[in-house]
């Protein structure tokens, strides 16, 4: 069974904590692990990238096939 909090959402957490996006390629979602990455790098650039970085390391740690 697979979900929040099971191991493989766990190990997607902190992939992602190290490399925004990387959780979600972990999991099989090629789209949105593009999107954190993107999304992440940009916002460091410029504003509160620790924030979509944050919430990348949720969105992999929270989703649910």
């Amino acid at each position: 069974m697979t979900g929040q909090g099971s191991s493989g959402n766990v190990v997607a957490a902190l992939a992602s904590f190290f490399i925004p996006g990387l959780g979600q390629l972990i999991q099989g979602r090629p789209f949105a692990a593009l999107f954190f990455f993107v999304l992440s790098g940009i916002m460091w650039i410029f504003f509160l990238g620790w924030l979509i970085h944050l919430f990348s390391v949720l969105d992999a740690a929270w989703y649910k096939p």
